[in-house]
């Protein structure tokens, strides 16, 4: 997704406030994830966001917690820069990093991060297997762990879920809407993923009908 229609479909006004409200319930889920008492110690807490797109989620993350530094991870350049661009609007772009890799191969070290995140991703993925191993293999075995996405419905509901959930949007934004939603996943086969990847003390949610993700809980402080 580095198209430059599409990286402006995702970054339009138009869209924002409804596309800022479902970030913020991301945010949220995330913050309901963590320790209530973290270490006043910031530069101890390392986050990851992988496949950030704009990087509207780790920077409102950084808003929330004073104490979290992210890296923010996107394989297209055109992402990363929005992403640049939307980090110095805000005014955090001094405890967010950025780079450019493949979310398949993560270059980091084994067990590296207390919080690791993802949105939107895993209907991209050539493997999502790999994606969900490679997730697991670099957050912290204490550390929280949140996989959101977008549900694939069952076949007799899917143009009521297109029409319900993408009424919100328009043209191309609302054509990457309907090919994301088709290209997603039940419950059953992001449950069997999980299964495949590993992840202990993960679990499978729904959220409104209109996503389904992996949580895992922080089980210690930072």
């Amino acid at each position: 997704m580095d198209a430059a229609d599409e990286v402006e479909s995702y970054s339009s006004a138009a869209f924002q406030p409804h596309l800022a409200a479902i970030d913020d319930t991301f945010v949220e889920h995330l913050v309901r994830l963590l320790p209530k008492q973290p270490s006043p110690d910031e530069h101890s807490t390392w986050g990851l966001d992988v496949g950030s797109g704009p990087a509207q989620i780790p920077i409102s993350i950084l808003r929330r917690i004073p104490v979290v530094r992210f890296i923010a991870l996107d394989r297209f350049p055109n992402m990363l820069e929005t992403a640049r661009r939307n980090a110095q609007r805000a005014g955090g772009s001094d405890r967010l990093t950025l780079i450019r890799a493949d979310a398949h191969k993560l270059p980091f070290a084994d067990h590296t991060f207390s919080i690791v995140i993802c949105n939107s991703v895993l209907h991209h993925a050539r493997s999502p297997v790999e994606l969900l191993l490679e997730i697991f293999r670099v957050a912290a075995p204490e550390g929280a762990v949140l996989v959101r996405d977008l549900r694939r419905p069952s076949r007799p509901f899917l143009q009521w879920h297109l029409w319900r959930h993408g009424r919100h949007y328009r043209g191309e934004m609302r054509r990457l809407f309907d090919a994301s939603v088709q290209a997603a996943y039940t419950v059953k086969e992001l449950e069997r993923m999980l299964g495949q990847a590993g992840g202990h003390h993960a679990k499978v949610f729904c959220y409104r009908g209109a996503h389904l993700g992996i949580e895992r809980p922080a089980r210690s402080a930072f």
